[in-house]
């Protein structure tokens, strides 16, 4: 670091994306992207209808948000667009948690809670879920602070049911709940249509997973007016262009193709489905499911030595070194192929018999 570096931030621990690797050609199953391209037509009209390069982008993203409010019959002043759900998620966390609202969240979830936190100096408390890894809001009874829950949960991929966290919501009128919901189109329900009946609830979604434009960097936030504008005041403090002309194009292009990203979720479902069984036949004991990965180990080697012997062979999976979850692996779901793939791979991992999980 340089001796320019503010105090405050020396000790931050930065989130560490999953690898994007250049290169060598991998089998990419390591940071749940969808194994479906954007379709031709998308980006020509996109591009057709983008607004010129030289002009600033619509700082409001006003009919982008409003498009996307329809999709849960929510106004456009009830939604805010951002640059990923990552700047959302940044953006509540320093809108909404401070000195005297601490931070609630599960100790086995995204990590880049731990990290907004820290960065914007937020108190925070880990809740640990239960043993099966389900979470249980009943342990966060009697807790004070802003509470985050990603539902689906990541990266265990398991979900809450809508009417838990809408009881939740009811029982605790005064305690503000984020939902984030990135892989909620996977089979879970969203509680985006709940916004209005409840203004302590504010839900976070992103267009990486389900709609293919991670690389766009597209994320929303729903929820009552007043948050929106508490959101959005500042989101123009820090960023007030922040999602880009082309971006913009893109997303109102691919709201008027639900019926293809639903299509698209079946797919994966299925896949996950398959998947699922193949790990299990393998030996892996398996999450239950709600998102676009699967979250899965095995008693015959560690969940690092699985991650490393599965690179060698050109495949990529995420690893994560938390104590509680080092010997699991989260597997993206990829085209059937992949899946494919990956079985054959596993296969001869496990058969050579590399690095048994008891020599970790």
């Amino acid at each position: 670091m340089s001796r320019f570096l503010s105090a405050r931030y020396r000790d931050l621990i930065p989130y560490v994306p999953g690898e994007q690797p250049a290169g060598r050609t991998y089998i990419k199953l390591n940071t749940n992207e969808s194994p479906f391209p954007v379709d031709e037509e998308v980006l020509k009209e996109a591009f057709r209808k983008c607004r010129p390069f030289q002009l600033y982008s619509d700082p409001e993203s006003a009919e982008l948000r409003q498009a996307m409010g329809g999709v849960y019959g929510l106004s456009g002043r009830e939604v805010l667009a951002c640059n990923g759900s990552d700047e959302a998620l940044n953006l509540a966390f320093m809108t909404f948690c401070d000195e005297e609202t601490p931070a609630l969240f599960p100790d086995v979830t995204y990590g880049f809670y731990r990290v907004a936190a820290d960065a914007n100096r937020v108190p925070y408390e880990e809740v640990p879920l239960r043993e099966d890894f389900s979470l249980a809001l009943s342990d966060y009874e009697g807790k004070r602070g802003t509470l985050f829950l990603a539902n689906p949960n990541a990266p265990t991929g398991m979900a809450l049911a809508r009417g838990e966290i809408e009881q939740w919501l009811s029982d605790h009128p005064d305690q503000l709940t984020v939902v984030d919901e990135a892989y909620v189109d996977f089979g879970s329900e969203s509680c985006a249509p709940l916004v209005r009946k409840y203004p302590n609830l504010l839900v976070v979604q992103t267009f990486s997973k389900s709609r293919s434009l991670a690389g766009a960097r597209l994320g929303f936030a729903f929820g009552g007016e007043d948050l929106i504008r508490d959101l959005n005041t500042l989101r123009n403090a820090v960023a007030p262009y922040n999602v880009n002309s082309m971006t913009q194009a893109l997303g109102l292009e691919v709201l008027k193709r639900q019926d293809q990203v639903k299509e698209r979720c079946r797919v994966i479902g299925e896949t996950r489905s398959w998947t699922e069984n193949m790990l299990r036949e393998l030996g892996f004991f398996v999450l239950p499911s709600r998102t676009n990965f699967v979250f899965a180990k095995s008693d015959r080697m560690s969940g690092e030595a699985l991650y490393i012997a599965l690179r060698e062979k050109g495949i990529l999976v995420r690893h994560f070194d938390s104590p509680r979850i080092r010997d699991y692996n989260r597997i993206s779901i990829g085209t059937m192929g992949q899946m494919e793939a990956l079985k054959g791979a596993l296969t001869e991992v496990l058969s050579e018999g590399r690095v048994p999980h008891a020599e970790k």
